[in-house]
């Protein structure tokens, strides 16, 4: 295995004694009072576990799509987790940062969880993956160590761990979200939900309906309709020309959606709609940002990244300076992680993540600890497609 060390420690400076002056009488000898020392910084180790897959180099190895995107993702993570670590050295933090290749492999994950300067480190970020993390997890034995799992909306009860940190809020926590704000905000009479017939929307259909229900007191409907070739008939005698039709789209199916949107489209016309989507479709460029305005069109997000965001465009021309390479999301992602986490770890507060909201330049952080599956962050973004681009509303 190789292991990357990195420390950041606060410059010091010494003093430089100057040259004696001559003197014609010797004074007399009186005692100086010593002064302490400053305390050096406590220094906190992080162990940050990527996929590199570093074996990939090797003579007679070689990277596949897959590996090197993979790469690329650990590697741009890993710059803007150390920019940030940097950042807080600047300011008096001290850390020493050990960075292991996890190589996307669960024998790899499982076998960094044996690994005593892992185990032995203030806090462990990574694996990246989901079944990377339940390997890692299922061999490291200590409960009260948090582990973080810095990029996976992975629910936390595939893993089933206490101590576990998901930093990328859960499907479920999106729609908690979604009914959330059609609730408080729109206050409609009635919910449609337009269904493909797969069963993984059911998880977002089943949190949402859930919340509906107990923000509304049940006072708002659901219906369901399974969409077939996009016919939206069956619903037209229950939708109103007095406000909005609110519909619900679970699905990620490229064709079930260009049909389904399509039928939605041509009901504009004739009553108000108003659709609330996956957040995958963020980055799903196939669908047309002319045709999700018309729809008034709201998703969910805790990745969505505006690049024209002041905060955004600093930390691009810092990151460019230090690496000489545009930042990615991850690198973004990694940065905001990487401050929050460092600030946590430095006073001593990662075992109680509940009291210290943060804001993000890709999301904000805002924990609640759950039995058995450890500290979810549960702020998502809500997001409406205006002048043909994504609009933060809350």
């Amino acid at each position: 295995m190789i292991t990357f060390v990195a420390a950041a420690c606060s410059p010091k400076v010494r003093p430089v004694a100057a040259p004696p002056k001559k003197e014609t009488a010797k004074p007399p000898v009186t005692a100086a009072k010593k002064e302490a020392a400053p305390a050096a910084p406590k220094v906190s180790n992080i162990a940050l576990l990527l996929p590199f897959g570093l074996d990939h180099l090797r003579a007679g190895s070689s990277y596949t799509s897959v590996t090197l995107k993979e790469a690329d993702i650990a590697l741009d993570y890993y710059r803007g987790f150390k920019l940030a670590l940097d950042s807080l050295t600047g300011l008096g933090y001290n850390y020493k940062l050990q960075v292991f290749d996890s190589k996307a492999e669960k024998a790899q994950a499982h076998s960094l969880a044996l690994n005593p300067a892992i185990r032995g480190s203030d806090l462990i970020v990574g694996p990246v993956f989901p079944d990377d993390v339940k390997a890692f997890t299922s061999a490291y034995s200590n409960a009260k160590q948090p582990v973080v799992s810095p990029l996976s909306p992975a629910s936390p009860a595939t893993v089933k761990n206490p101590a576990l940190v998901t930093m990328m809020p859960p499907l479920e926590y999106h729609a908690w979200n979604a009914a959330r704000y059609i609730n408080d905000k729109i206050k409609p009479k009635k919910v449609f939900i337009l269904k493909s017939g797969y069963s993984e929307e059911n998880d977002y259909i089943t949190p949402f309906k859930k919340t509906i229900d107990s923000l509304s007191k049940k006072q708002i409907q659901v219906i369901y309709l399974t969409v077939i070739h996009g016919s939206l008939s069956p619903l037209l005698p229950q939708l109103t020309t007095s406000g909005p039709n609110v519909f619900i789209v679970p699905a990620t199916n490229q064709h079930f959606l260009n049909v389904t949107l399509r039928g939605l489209d041509s009901l504009t016309s004739e009553f108000p709609v108003m659709v609330f989507g996956h957040p995958s479709w963020v980055n799903f460029t196939f669908l047309k940002a002319d045709l999700l305005q018309r729809l008034n069109t709201y998703v969910t997000s805790a990745d969505h990244i505006n690049y024209k965001d002041p905060g955004v465009m600093a930390f691009s021309r810092r990151y460019r300076d230090e690496y000489k390479v545009e930042p990615s999301d991850f690198s973004i992602k990694g940065f905001d992680e990487g401050l929050y986490l460092g600030k946590q770890i430095a006073a001593g507060d990662v075992k109680n993540l509940m009291g210290d909201d943060f804001r993000g330049l890709h999301n904000n952080f805002h924990f609640a600890k759950k039995p058995g599956v450890g500290w979810i962050n549960t702020h998502v973004n809500i997001y409406k497609y205006t002048n043909f681009e994504l609009k933060k509303v809350e």
